[in-house]
């Protein structure tokens, strides 16, 4: 969804809302300027970005590392790898 900076101060309520069913891109001169977007979606898409100590991890996201397994399709990338050295 994509609004007025004037359209989103009119009806702040309204595009707060919306903003829980999918970003809301405000513009300002005819270019995006900010978006909106709910907490949920904003922790989603800041949560993988963010480098954090082992000991922040939650249960659920420690057993997913620890049970993952990369697909046999890639396992000709550990051949990249093999002799490097950091």
């Amino acid at each position: 969804m994509k609004v007025t900076s004037t359209e989103f101060q009119q009806n702040v309520g309204r595009y707060q809302d919306a903003a829980q069913r999918e970003p809301v891109a405000i513009t300002k001169n005819g270019r995006t300027h900010t978006v909106l977007m709910s907490a949920a979606f904003f922790e989603m898409v800041i949560k993988g970005r963010i480098a954090r100590k082992i000991e922040d991890l939650d249960d659920d996201t420690l057993r997913a590392i620890s049970t993952s397994t990369v697909p046999a399709e890639f396992a000709e990338l550990d051949k990249l790898i093999e002799d490097w050295k950091p």
